[in-house]
Parts: structure tokens; C-alpha cells; sequence
């Protein structure tokens, strides 16, 4: 079906007006991280399908920071660098990293400390300086941040990450991201962060 100009820029002109509603009436609140992958791209607006099955609308901000999440060998977690771990509580009551991600130095720092995380249930982020590895093969981890310490345990699924500066051309139809996002002031989902794996990785925080 053909449309003729003045229909085609009627129908523009529509979406547009009802692009912020539609994106107000997702879900998602304020402040929340956004998983899954990317549907759609059409300009600043990306729909993403997420990890439950659901589409959420969201425009990137113009001033979105796009970052690339790349793997990287385990070795590369040495003491002295400055990580990050989610991990979660076994049976045993040690706490079992699923994901390490290691900073750039030009990145320490970066949310330093230990808090509840939603990448899965009862996860724990912790950011900090690893000060400590020991036990068998190197699997506990000592991560030291301002006022504690905490020591996770690695497994051999571990998965081991780092970031490199992202592109606009990261943003692309199929790719898994992570996006922080936040309401517009039109009300809009708003995407002010956005982490994308690299050659169809899935960012494992």
C-alpha cells in the first residue's frame, strides 16, 4: 500500500504525538536498569525486548554514554585492579561470584562499594580494589572498598568482562545491552546509560 505525502506526514506527525504517552506507560519506573535486546532502532528511540518477554520503549538521551562490555581471559583479574563482582549466596553461605567485570584504571573507582543488585534474586554488586586472591586455583577474591571488604568465591563458569569506549554503530538490531534509565521531563523512558556487549555478547551484569 502506498501512502500519498500529505497522509504519510499526517501518520509522522502521529507517532510523534503519541510516542512520549507510549513510552510513559511502560513499566519500567525511574532509576531502573533496562536487560534484554534491542528490537528496533529509529533514530534516538530503541524498543528492547526484555528478559521477560516484554517490549519497553525508551529514547537515548541526547547525551547517552555508550559503553562496549568485551570478554577478557580470567587471568586478567590480578590484585590491585579495580573490579567489580556480583555474586550471590550459596547453600554453604559463601557468597559465589556469577560475573566479574574489570575496570579500566581510567574507570576506578566507579560505584565503589557493596549493595543489593537486580541481575538476579538476592544478587550483591561490590566495587572495589582486589587486595586478595587465595584459596585453590585462585577462587576467593578479596574485593576492598571504603568502610568493608568482602570475599567471593569463584566458580569455573565464571564469566570475565571489561569496558572499551562504545560507538554509535553499537546500538544496532540484536544486540543484548543494559540500559540505566530515568523519566524525561515529558515522561518519557529515557536512557542516560546504555552498556552493549560486543560480537553478540550478553553484558553478565
Amino acid at each position: 500500500m502506498k501512502f500519498s505525502s500529505p497522509l504519510l506526514a499526517s501518520l509522522c506527525l502521529l507517532a510523534a504525538l503519541l510516542l512520549p504517552r507510549l513510552e510513559a506507560a511502560n513499566a519500567q519506573p525511574a532509576g531502573s536498569r533496562v536487560r534484554g535486546t534491542i528490537e528496533s532502532v529509529n533514530g534516538q528511540i530503541l524498543i528492547v525486548k526484555a528478559r521477560d518477554g516484554t517490549n519497553v520503549v525508551m529514547r537515548m538521551a541526547g547525551n547517552v554514554r555508550l559503553t562496549g562490555v568485551v570478554p577478557i581471559s580470567r587471568d586478567e583479574i590480578k590484585v590491585g585492579a579495580y573490579i567489580g563482582v556480583t555474586s550471590v549466596r550459596a547453600e554453604d553461605g559463601a557468597d559465589q561470584a556469577t560475573e566479574v567485570h574489570v575496570f579500566p584504571e581510567a574507570m576506578r573507582g566507579t560505584g565503589e562499594g557493596s549493595q543489593p543488585w537486580d541481575s538476579a534474586p538476592n544478587s550483591i554488586m561490590t566495587n572495589g580494589a582486589l587486595t586478595k586472591i587465595a584459596g585453590h586455583e585462585g577462587q576467593v577474591l578479596t574485593v576492598t572498598y571504603k568502610g568493608g571488604a568482602k570475599q567471593v568465591v569463584l566458580t569455573p563458569q565464571i564469566v570475565v568482562v571489561t569496558f572499551v569506549p562504545g560507538e554509535r554503530g553499537d546500538i544496532r538490531v540484536g544486540a543484548h545491552i543494559i540500559a540505566a534509565t530515568g523519566r524525561a521531563a515529558d515522561g518519557a523512558l529515557e536512557a542516560t546509560r546504555i552498556s552493549v556487549g560486543r560480537d553478540g555478547l550478553t553484558p553478565p551484569m
